[in-house]
């Protein structure tokens, strides 16, 4: 069943990155507009104040000239009715019309006027913005600055940056619902394509996209159904392939099976007579005999095999201690006085049968290609139960450890014997039938190492544990061959 995916950093990158982009765009628009109205709103009061003062100062000079003390008080009277505020300056005195308006007067503006320039200056007191504008009165020496209030203009900036302001914040808070829905819609194809990849992963090879529109996306989901189809074409095929191999492996390992036991039994009764028979033909009779041999442990594996393939074996678990198992294996087939053998007395519940299997086929691999020195340890770890062999043989080179478990593969020099290529598969197919596993390490000129780990679920009657030692009082050592 399609899972939903949930929102991912790929959708949130995205509506991100629409509202940085709408959010910088509006305030660097917001900020530019505002820049622009401030100065030209402040540009407009200059002008206005500039051409006042270019009136007044000559209107000054025709009417209260010369600056006696009647004059001096005619002009601030005269300005103060007009609500107009000035500061006159003469003979380095400042006289202001009103105090509440006595301005500092910088050094760098009064240099201005008295070069007989107009000049102005910006300055805040008493909460106020204002503008002051000063030049000399003609044909005086005396210099008149009118002082204008820019408290509206301040106030209106405010109230401008204060709507900037919340426009620029209901923009980004419409890219980001914008921002949203647009990532969601855009990346809808992906999580559908994603949903439709983990459902052919499962297995559901029929899984296809739906092609919506002529676009990038409705293009990707044809391009996607034309591999779904390929794949599940390629994937039938093999699939088919599988089946026919193995039932190729199956029905030969059957039809083999009836001329073999006829000429495995006219090879043991050949065996019988081996001495009776002249030295050339006892060699040819012996390679023949081998050859059966051979042929029968082939046939035997080959039926292992198509039972693995078919899904008819079983599992039949039981009281299992591992160090006489590993003993009775050994001395079953020769190999006691070759292996060394070490370890824990442990006991588990696992198929007997199976076991004895795993062991055969890994000691006999070690044996035959690990030469002599084949060592065998028994133990437990956190994972479980583990049965440990190692030889001393030329070792297996890297390349070929990844395959070392499938079918008919023969690691070539290091272990190309004369064997079926099966026994480590079969060893393996065992091992996942008890829920364990075999891994495998090898060094080149040094040796190799195959330890099967069984996890036990099921505790046995009588232990602490899944696995576990013999009490201290029992506890006994496997000695060298796999006698107790």
């Amino acid at each position: 069943m399609p899972r939903r995916i949930r929102p991912g950093r790929l959708r949130r990158r995205l509506a991100i990155a629409f509202v940085m982009v709408a959010g910088i765009s509006a305030g660097v628009l917001a900020l530019g507009s505002y820049l622009l109205v401030r100065q030209a709103r402040l540009a407009d009061s200059l002008d206005r104040a500039q051409t006042a003062a270019t009136f007044q100062l000559v209107l000054a000079g025709r009417q209260f000239l010369p600056l006696t003390e009647d004059h001096i008080a005619a002009l601030k009277d005269a300005f103060e009715q007009r609500d107009q505020h000035v500061v006159l300056v003469t003979n380095g005195n400042a006289i202001a019309s009103n105090p509440s308006f006595d301005l500092p007067i910088a050094s760098e503006l009064r240099g201005l006027v008295e070069a007989g320039r107009l000049g102005y200056e910006r300055l805040s007191l008493g909460g106020h913005d204002l503008l002051l504008v000063g030049g000399k009165i003609p044909g005086s020496a005396a210099a008149l600055y009118f002082i204008t209030l820019e408290d509206r203009i301040d106030s209106d900036l405010t109230q401008l940056r204060s709507v900037l302001l919340i426009g620029w914040v209901a923009v980004l808070v419409i890219a980001g619902l914008v921002g949203r829905l647009l990532a969601k819609r855009t990346l809808e194809p992906v999580a559908r394509a994603s949903d439709a990849a983990r459902s052919m992963a499962e297995g559901l090879l029929a899984t296809r996209l739906p092609v919506e529109g002529q676009d990038e996306f409705g293009a990707w989901a044809a391009s996607f159904n034309e591999m779904a189809e390929a794949l599940e074409a390629k994937i039938t095929a093999l699939s088919d392939a599988q089946a026919r191999e193995r039932r190729f492996t199956s029905d030969v390992a059957h039809e083999l099976r009836t001329p073999l036991t006829a000429l495995v039994g006219e090879a043991s009764l050949l065996r019988e007579h081996l001495d009776a028979m002249p030295p050339d033909a006892r060699r040819a009779a012996e390679l023949l005999v081998q050859d059966v041999t051979r042929l029968r442990k082939l046939v035997d594996e080959l039926m292992e095999i198509s039972r693995f393939d078919a899904g008819r074996e079983t599992v039949r678990t039981e009281p299992v201690e591992l160090a006489p198992l590993v003993g009775a294996v050994l001395r079953a087939r020769g190999w006691d006085g070759r292996v060394t053998v070490e370890g824990d007395w442990l006991e588990l519940s696992t198929d007997r049968r199976r076991l004895e299997r795993i062991v055969a086929n890994l000691v006999g691999n070690a044996v035959e290609h690990g030469r002599a020195d084949v060592r065998m340890r028994i133990g437990r770890d956190g994972r479980g139960a583990f049965v440990e062999v190692t030889d001393a043989g030329p070792g297996i080179p890297p390349e070929h450890l990844p395959r070392l478990f499938d079918r008919f593969y023969k690691a070539d020099p290091a272990r190309s014997g004369g064997g079926s290529g099966l026994g480590l598969a079969i060893a393996m197919e065992n091992a996942r039938l008890l829920g364990g596993n075999i891994e495998v390490s090898s060094e080149l000129g040094v040796g190799s190492q195959f330890r099967l780990v069984l996890p036990v679920t099921q505790r046995l009657p009588g232990r602490e544990g899944p696995v576990s030692p013999a009490p201290e009082h029992e506890a006994r050592h496997l000695p060298e061959g796999g006698e107790r």
